[in-house]
């Protein structure tokens, strides 16, 4: 099966990133951390394919999470 593609968008007002799909009919979920939102996905992406009645029979779901971008920053400079 080809990745399910993800967007994931940081929404300030709430604090908390949003994931939704073009693929998945009904994803809409946050989490306050990105880590929190992958381990959400891994659990709602099965439930919807299987409400949208997708025939999943045996098959992985691999997904794709567009939209995020990690950046380190310098905090301190080191002496």
């Amino acid at each position: 099966m080809q990745a399910l593609r993800i967007n994931a968008a940081w929404d300030d007002d709430a604090c908390v990133w949003v994931a939704t799909s073009n693929d998945i009919d009904g994803l809409a979920i946050e989490a306050t951390t990105m880590d929190a939102l992958i381990e959400r996905l891994k659990i709602v992406i099965p439930e919807l394919m299987e409400l949208n009645q997708k025939d999943l029979s045996n098959e992985e779901l691999p997904f794709l999470l567009d939209g995020f971008f990690a950046n380190r920053t310098a905090s301190s400079t080191i002496r």
